[in-house]
């Protein structure tokens, strides 16, 4: 990064020394604790780690107490993990298990969420995005009652997903049928958001020439019948794992709230997971888009099949997490679901 200090390698294993070691025990760390395993004494660590405050790195929470990273520290570390977070093959066979039996992009991302909660201790979400595969393939309107309708939408990849509407008025099975058709000859293949954004523009301009047409899709696309199918699925899991870690009970609030608004956290993935992006992104304070998690990190990595971009999963916790273990995880996962999602077709 950009405002990365220049540090010497004895400063760089000290650093090392000093976030692994608060990450595993949580207390600040002492010189006297780090010389039980490093070949240097109490004094020359206290020199070192003074420096390592100087440059921006360690803070010392109290006057007699040791050091902990600051979030620059972190952030350090983390760049010198690049190419060093790897699965055991015991590890990595176990996360496969874990996944045994699924065949479809919600599942696996809901699956996601669970397995990433379980792994990091922090949160874990997932949220799809549209494209190809998750393209309209057909649907379906039927009358159930005078204002119930039933709406079905199979997408290019096989996946069905019904919605009981209510609708302002009542809406005949030959407007239902006539609704469907226009939209099956029309839109087929075409991504739920596109349909959407289409189908209001043409709502506004074609109302005078097709009015019961249009009065009777309207009536269908206000009340979601094209909504939520797959661009805005946002998974979330773990939320509780939290509770241990963020001890100020008010931000704790501000923070479940926060994930609980799933836009949210469908936009704060979309601000840091880019779709071109390669391999997993660490951002170590998450103010930008979201100011109740200035405080913590996202681990996240697009979920790919082939080259094209199905959604994204990432792992939401506090700065004192197992970076290596969950970037790991993370970016298993990721490539997991490329190869069972091109299994599957």
């Amino acid at each position: 990064m950009v405002d990365s200090p220049q540090i010497g390698k004895r400063e760089q294993e000290i650093l090392t020394a000093v976030v692994e070691t608060y990450i595993s025990t949580g207390e600040p760390v002492g010189s006297r604790t780090l010389a039980r395993t490093a070949s240097l004494s109490p004094a020359t660590i206290r020199n070192v780690m003074a420096d390592l405050a100087d440059a921006g790195l360690l803070e010392q929470p109290h006057t007699s107490s040791g050091r902990v990273p600051s979030i620059r520290g972190y952030r350090y570390y983390v760049e010198r993990l690049s190419g060093a977070a790897r699965l055991s093959a015991d590890d990595g066979q176990a996360l496969q298990m874990l996944f045994q039996g699924v065949n479809d992009v919600e599942e696996f991302l809901e699956r996601t969420t669970h397995v990433l909660s379980l792994v990091s201790r922090g949160v874990g979400v997932a949220v799809a995005s549209e494209g190809p595969k998750n393209a309209l393939e057909h649907v379906h309107f039927q009358r159930l009652a005078d204002q119930r309708i039933l709406a079905v939408v199979v997408t290019r990849s096989g996946v069905v997903r019904d919605r009981v509407l209510r609708v302002g008025r009542t809406l005949s099975q030959p407007d239902l049928d006539l609704a469907s058709r226009y939209i099956n000859e029309n839109f087929r293949g075409w991504t739920l958001d596109t349909v959407r954004a289409e189908l209001e523009r043409r709502i506004e301009q074609e109302r005078s020439e097709y009015d019961r047409l249009m009065a009777s899709i309207e009536q269908l696309y206000r009340n979601g019948a094209l909504a939520d199918q797959g661009a805005t699925a946002v998974f979330v899991e773990g939320t509780a794992n939290l509770i241990s870690s963020e001890k100020d009970s008010a931000h704790l609030r501000q923070l479940l709230q926060a994930l609980e608004e799933k836009q949210r956290v469908s936009e704060l993935l979309s601000a840091y997971l880019d779709a071109r992006q390669e391999t997993v992104r660490v951002v170590i304070g998450l103010e930008t888009a979201m100011p109740d998690l200035s405080n913590f990190v996202l681990i996240g990595a697009p979920a790919r099949s082939g080259t094209e971009v199905l959604g994204r999963l990432a792992v939401i916790g506090p700065t004192r997490m197992d970076y290596q273990h969950t970037i790991s995880a993370v970016s298993f996962i990721a490539t997991l679901f490329d190869k069972l999602l091109n299994e599957t077709e």
